[in-house]
């Protein structure tokens, strides 16, 4: 019976208890050979602790006689390097560390955390080290000096391993609090707590009893402050070789697949069907411009199949909630000045986002900057883990980045669609409207509800960047359902580009809910010498009657007509419950819209 480890990055106990692993071990003689001392970030909940539990096991000297049992059948057990189980290890994990209250709370939270994990060091080794390591609860830095007296005295080498080390300070930050960022300065500023903690970690490297040093985190901004006391690991977060050194390949998971269906009994027309639901919502990262393919989040990966496993069906919620409070990444771009621009750009793969290089250094004077270029916002919304890296590269040479795929996408929708309506009551009329929509194909109480409560928020400001994208995406965020759809934005048709496509899951199909392929088009006051209470005054076919109206909808009739066609060729005739629709908007002050079929418009 196959077992995934969701949510275990325990390295024994997935090797021992026989649960479903992905080797990647064949890196270890890469990362000896690379530097000893190394840094490497990925986006939250992408695999990093178990990559350091694998560490761990490989170099404890206390797991030697379990080498063949933990590492025999794997890459690096077939050829060892000499280092294996030579050290002594000590593992920190800076998630845990309590990022509320004030500073001298933050000082005894990580002091209690460090102390913690030392004091399970001196267990592990007191049958190994004759020197008596001394915890003193006050100071874990004293304690750290401690162990490396006791590592040096036994003539033995220390592999410090640091997780999530950004995690609590990121937290501080960007926790809302306009006390934040003075909060966080004092962790990393001067002898801020953390700064000396990492110095302390410099003195150890420089022949004071650390000899090897992996850190894991998300954003390289806390190593950016910390600089001036901590400056020698090697970032190898962006190298070729250790693209995969997190994820799943999509043969892995398909072969997985296999096996989850042979226990399963399931027909092979199934498994298909459930691979495809994990590409579309899992797959597409990737963290070197020029890797393919790309690669699947192992956290979510894992979600899908546990759930699939245990039984037979995928489940209704695609979204892992571990992964919903990233939200808050794209919250905290959005509410930077023309940061809103970006969050909105990202959502338009017809124009993505570029720019010539990411920003692997940039720190808390740059985070507090009133305005931020479109470098520094796109290179936080990669570590993030909301955009990720694609092959494509522009004619002047700059990187593109897209949205992974349609789990990050909700998250997008999701923050959006709280900022457009904030409020409750306002929510519940859309839900009541869309899922009438959902099982009608009535476009106009949503084209009502959009004109009526989203068109209104829109000021002055916002008009300087209004296009069809803008008022599409007030469209995707009513829309968006990943529980009964699989939405896709700009769906790639024959090398053209639709603008919204709602295709009922498989899973869904036996219930009431209809097809939906949309085309958005836009068309400028200015276009037509009119003013905003002009157009509202106008009765729909009036609106309709306006050349530049017509024109834009003649356009997007010819559009539909070739998309539908090829949607028809794909799935087949009687597959699809297919509804087609052209929405104009004229201004930000009314929208009409018309239904394409076969014949033409109705």
């Amino acid at each position: 019976m196959i077992k995934f480890p969701y949510g275990d990055a325990d390295f024994y106990s997935i090797i021992t208890e026989n649960y479903f692993f992905v080797d990647r071990t064949d890196k270890i003689r890469l990362i000896e050979d690379m530097s000893k001392k190394l840094l490497f970030l990925r986006p939250r909940r992408f695999g990093k602790s178990l990559w350091l539990s694998i560490l761990e096991n490989y170099y404890d000297i206390r797991k030697e006689d379990e080498f063949e049992r933990l590492f025999g059948h794997l890459a690096i057990g077939q050829n060892p390097t000499p280092l294996h189980n030579q050290y002594l290890v000590l593992k920190w994990n800076f998630s845990g560390v309590d990022s509320s209250g004030d500073e001298r709370d933050l000082h005894r939270s990580l002091h209690n955390q460090l102390n913690g994990y030392i004091e399970i060091f001196k267990a592990r080794y007191r049958n190994i080290l004759d020197y008596e390591i001394i915890l003193d609860p006050h100071d874990a830095l004293r304690s750290l000096r401690s162990v490396l007296a006791a590592a040096q005295t036994a003539n033995l080498k220390l592999y410090l391993l640091i997780d999530e080390y950004d995690n609590f300070a990121n937290e501080v930050l960007m926790g809302g609090d306009p006390s934040c960022p003075q909060r966080y300065e004092k962790l990393v500023r001067g002898e801020g707590i953390l700064k000396t903690v990492f110095k302390v970690i410099k003195e150890g490297l420089e022949g004071q009893g650390i000899d090897r040093l992996f850190i894991t985190g998300v954003s390289p901004l806390v190593m950016s402050d910390i600089t001036s006391g901590f400056n020698v690991a090697k970032n190898i977060s962006l190298w070729p070789q250790f693209n995969d050194l997190c994820g799943f390949w999509e043969t892995e998971v398909a072969d997985a697949m296999v096996q989850v269906g042979e226990q399963c009994q399931l027909p092979p027309e199934k498994m298909q069907e459930a691979l495809t639901i994990m590409r579309t919502f899992y797959d597409g990262y990737s963290f070197y411009y020029e890797a393919k393919p790309n690669l699947y989040n192992s956290t979510l990966a894992l979600y899908f199949l546990d759930y699939l496993v245990q039984n037979c069906h995928y489940p209704r919620q695609i979204l892992d909630s571990n992964l919903s409070m990233d939200s808050n990444k794209i919250a905290y771009i959005a509410q930077l000045p023309q940061g809103k621009q970006v969050v909105e750009q990202a959502l338009n793969e017809a124009n993505p986002l570029t720019i010539f290089q990411l920003k692997d250094q940039f720190g808390l004077k740059e985070m507090l900057q009133q305005r931020h270029d479109q470098t520094f916002m796109v290179s936080l919304l990669y570590y993030f883990g909301v955009i990720t890296l694609t092959t494509e590269q522009t004619s002047s040479n700059k990187l593109t980045f897209r949205i992974p795929n349609l789990v990050i996408r909700k998250l997008y929708m999701e923050r959006i669609h709280k900022m457009i309506l904030p409020d409750f009551l306002s929510r519940q009329e859309a839900d009541r409207i869309v899922e009438n929509f959902y099982q009608t194909g009535e476009m106009q109480p949503l084209c009502d509800y959009v004109m009526r409560k989203q068109f209104a928020i829109f000021d002055n400001r916002d008009l300087r960047w209004t296009n069809e994208l803008t008022f599409k995406t007030l469209f995707l965020t009513l829309l968006f359902n990943d529980t009964v759809y699989i939405m896709d934005s700009e769906p790639a048709l024959q090398r053209k580009y639709g603008d919204l496509i709602m295709l009922v899951r498989p899973d869904s199909r036996k219930f009431q809910l209809l097809d939906f392929l949309i085309e958005f088009k836009y068309v400028p006051l200015g276009k037509n010498n009119l003013t905003g209470e002009q157009v509202k005054g106008m009765s729909q076919q009036e609106l309709l009657s306006l050349e530049s109206v017509k024109a834009r909808l003649a356009e997007a009739k010819k559009q539909l007509t070739s998309y539908r066609t090829t949607l028809t060729q794909v799935y087949g005739t009687g597959y699809l419950r297919l509804r087609t629709y052209t929405v104009v908007s004229v201004g930000y002050d009314r929208l009409v819209w018309q239904e394409v079929k076969r014949e033409g418009i109705v």
